[in-house]
């Protein structure tokens, strides 16, 4: 019966918010609500238990998803995103512009959803195109493929962050780990771009020309473009180390100021302080609805986050390992079946997000099961479910829309292109999740 209705709930999740279109915040809060009945909770037990699962696990990220959208606001809103991509595109030179696309892409996804990231540096894609006589299909799969590697593996993407809240695994590790995996996964797709680009470019629909806004130069530097971004992540990672189980560095004053600026809240808040520096030629009269804007963004992910965490903490009243008579497996064995529920869960829905905290609710309580102890076996977790939320994007993702649209390419041709490009990167993180996994 209780599996039943682990079926039912997951399938009414993904009926609600594609036939429906129902926000993901409803119908994950639905389906706590209908879980908690069909197992026999009582209304008082139910309540009280959405309560503590929504703040538990928004206590310790709802800030860092705050601060991480308005450094991404501010990225935006100054230019530096095209900074930061003029600088990569520099330092790597024209002549191996669509990696540089591609790594540009895997820097801004970072604080930047990867929708606002394409449509910002998809006028890059053409201009870079004309200059170098390469076909702009190869520049928007290798940028597409780039932006959405760090969307599902580094925080303090919402994704990334709302699983680690969830599975409770340290973000410094899941930082850590993910960089590794996410640079060779978003250069897979830039060896994707160059190989299936080129044949691609006979299907580029006629491009329409849409006036695009002249960006304005507020003598932006590249160090300043990418201390927002760089500050947060050495401390996060710091932090990792030297809390490390040996000690590396002692536990005197220099442990006790890397573990307090090293807290997910105090590191981006530096990254914000850093991003406002950004704006300060920026009359603040044009910037004073910025952070509003970032907080409503935010709004929004933190809510579909807790709603998510109220749904795991339903979930975790069963013994759902004992219910399927899951054996304890290998570490393995729980990381791929964790990939796999997520790769269901985004081919079926669309939103990489949704599937990342759906995946890590139904998880959570199975953990142990598969043998997944450690920090860094939790950290593990985490990426093999972002993994499999990256496996695929096409038609009901509202990401392939953006990229195939900004690039005037078909159907047929994004499919081929973004699409499979997608499957590959997917199945490449996996594996090396499952290779580091291994060594560690």
């Amino acid at each position: 019966m209780e599996l039943l209705v682990l079926v039912v709930v997951v399938l009414f999740i993904i009926i609600a918010t594609v036939k429906f279109k129902m926000h993901p915040i409803f119908s994950l809060t639905m389906a706590t609500i209908a879980t908690g009945f069909l197992l026999g909770l009582s209304p008082k037990d139910i309540m009280a238990t959405i309560g503590d699962g929504f703040g538990k696990t928004l206590s310790g990220i709802g800030l860092v998803i705050a601060f991480g959208t308005v450094i991404g606001i501010y990225l935006e809103k100054t230019g530096s995103t095209k900074v930061l991509a003029n600088a990569v595109l520099k330092l790597v030179g024209l002549k191996h512009s669509p990696l540089a696309m591609n790594l540009a892409g895997y820097i801004v996804s970072i604080p930047v959803f990867c929708d606002s990231g394409f449509i910002i540096l998809s006028s890059l894609n053409k201009a870079i195109s004309k200059k170098t006589g390469i076909p702009v299909m190869v520049f928007a799969i290798s940028l597409a493929t780039g932006l959405y590697a760090a969307h599902v593996f580094v925080p303090p993407t919402p994704g990334p962050l709302a699983a680690a809240a969830i599975l409770e695994a340290d973000l410094g590790m899941v930082l850590v780990l993910g960089l590794l995996i996410s640079i060779p996964v978003s250069l897979t797709g830039y060896v994707w771009a160059r190989f299936i680009g080129k044949s691609l470019k006979e299907e580029v629909k006629e491009e329409t020309n849409i006036p695009e806004e002249e960006d304005q130069d507020y003598g932006i530097k590249p160090i300043q473009a990418f201390l927002p971004l760089l500050a947060p992540i050495c401390l996060i990672a710091m932090k990792s180390v030297v809390n490390y189980p040996t000690y590396p560095l002692g536990k005197n004053t220099v442990f006790q100021v890397f573990d307090f600026l090293g807290n997910p809240i105090i590191a981006l808040m530096v990254g914000v302080f850093f991003a406002f520096m950004l704006g300060r030629k920026i009359p603040s009269k044009q910037k004073e609805g910025w952070v509003t804007e970032a907080f409503k963004q935010a709004g929004l992910i933190v809510l579909i986050t807790g709603a998510g965490g109220a749904f795991g903490a339903i979930l975790r009243t069963i013994d759902i390992a004992s219910i399927i008579n899951l054996e304890s497996s290998s570490g393995i064995g729980g990381l791929l079946i964790s990939f796999t529920i997520a790769m269901v869960l985004k081919t079926a829905q669309g939103s990489s997000t949704v599937a990342i905290i759906t995946t890590s609710a139904i998880i959570a309580p199975l953990l142990e099961t598969f043998g997944l102890f450690s920090i860094t076996d939790k950290a593990f977790a985490v990426l093999a479910i972002g993994a499999g939320a990256m496996t695929v994007s096409h038609i009901n993702d509202s990401y392939f829309w953006v990229v195939s649209q900004f690039s005037n390419i078909n159907v047929k041709t994004a499919l081929r292109g973004h699409t499979l490009g997608t499957l590959f990167q997917g199945v490449v993180g996996i594996l090396m999740i499952l290779i580091l996994y291994q060594i560690l």
